[in-house]
């Protein structure tokens, strides 16, 4: 009938920060400018990881709170320096602007759901995505400035408890939801929104998290997430993705599928050494 308007299938799109919509690992930039070399903070964060002390991703928040150096050197100034100087992935903007209102018959929120801490993701993407689109970790600082609390640390099953409050904030189904990440601090949110029918794209080949995700995109562009999107959710074929691509004066100049396959080869003499008896 005429006049009628088509119904709009609403649908919940989140992504990490650290190496999916950035180059670069927070902590990394964050310890350069505070003055401590990078390889420590890697050192620190190996340490924090065999030990178990935090869930994977929260390793920096954990550091700002209870490490010695970074509570002496950290202040809340170099986390917003921090987000200015993180190297951000290729349109950011146009792919939040394309998946709100470019996609017939669909709309697409965007939002950001990381555990770096929250300065300095809105640093990042200033006048790029709106502030409360963006949940990173919260913290509560003193007068000069240091970390002096946890508010909320958004890392590992901290990931869940936003996209589920998201989730009641939109009323829609869990089908409707999208995660997009990279790592192995993605792995929970990943698995809860797979369990419940929802859409996952990797940006890494990272062997904890690829086999996971439904897709798995490698590209330096955040619009590359498009693409298993328009596929697998809004139902088009090739021809008409790059279509669209085209007609917002974009080029795909290549696109090649690659299965990978995670094996590991022993030498036969390594096991047939390690049999009983032998």
């Amino acid at each position: 009938m005429q006049g009628i308007t088509p119904m709009v299938k609403q649908y919940l799109m989140a992504s990490d920060f650290d190496q999916t919509l950035s180059f670069n690992d927070s902590g990394m930039v964050l310890s350069e400018i505070a003055g401590i070399p990078a390889q420590d903070f890697e050192k620190r964060v190996a340490i924090l990881s065999v030990q178990n002390l935090v869930q994977q991703g929260g390793e920096l928040t954990y550091l700002l709170l209870h490490d010695p150096e970074y509570r002496a050197k950290v202040r809340k100034e170099h986390l917003v320096r921090a987000g200015k100087e993180a190297r951000l992935k290729k349109n950011i903007r146009q792919l939040s602007t394309l998946l709100a209102n470019a996609i017939d018959g669909h709309r697409f929120d965007f939002h950001v759901v990381s555990a770096s801490p929250q300065e300095v993701i809105e640093s990042a993407l200033e006048d790029i995505i709106e502030v409360d689109h963006i949940h990173g970790t919260q913290l509560y600082y003193d007068a000069s400035g240091r970390v002096e609390s946890v508010v909320r640390v958004t890392a590992g099953y901290g990931k869940v408890a936003v996209l589920d409050d998201l989730q009641r904030q939109f009323q829609m189904g869990p089908e409707r939801i999208i995660y997009v990440g990279d790592g192995s601090s993605d792995v929970h949110v990943m698995l809860h929104v797979n369990r419940r029918d929802g859409f996952t794209i990797a940006v890494s080949q990272a062997r904890y998290i690829a086999p996971i995700a439904k897709r798995t995109v490698l590209s330096d562009d955040a619009l590359s997430v498009l693409i298993p999107v328009l596929e697998e959710i809004v139902g088009w074929d090739t021809a008409r993705i790059r279509a669209f691509f085209e007609a917002q004066g974009l080029l795909i100049q290549e696109w090649d599928r690659v299965r990978s396959d995670w094996i590991t080869i022993t030498p036969s003499e390594s096991l047939n050494e390690s049999l009983p008896g032998r």
